[in-house]
């Protein structure tokens, strides 16, 4: 099971556990970390979900919004995200498309607590290619 950080638009979290996400679907099942209670996801009301290494993270780490350039960046094309709200998101995407509802980013610091990010494209205000 992944853990999972469900950011909705509004600004609501919710923190749990998943193995039904795909990219192609409009809802997933999330069972809530504390009390293991399921919730219905719709994938359309998020900015992002976010597989994470933990939950909570390190609320003093700084997270690097730029690429280590001795370091291939991988497979994909270098963004940074902007998200209606104004927080940015800086890796790699893949599967991006203008037609489609998301598409999976890699944080371009391998230290941070997120792993892979999907972007909810209708939240996204502008993108930025690096």
């Amino acid at each position: 099971m992944n853990k999972i950080v469900a950011r909705y638009a509004d600004g609501n979290v919710l923190k749990g556990f998943t193995n039904d996400f795909a990219p192609d679907r409009r809802m997933f099942h999330l069972a809530d970390r504390t009390d293991g209670s399921v919730h219905v996801v719709n994938v359309d009301r998020l900015k992002a979900v976010f597989i994470v290494k933990e939950f909570d993270g390190d609320p003093d780490y700084r997270e690097a919004s730029d690429f280590d350039p001795g370091k291939s960046a991988g497979y994909g094309s270098k963004l940074k995200v902007v998200f209606r709200d104004g927080e940015e998101f800086t890796g790699v995407a893949t599967g991006y498309g203008p037609d489609r509802h998301g598409f999976f980013m890699t944080p371009c610091d391998p230290e941070c607590n997120t792993i892979r990010a999907f972007v909810v494209t209708d939240f996204v205000d502008h993108m930025e290619k690096l």
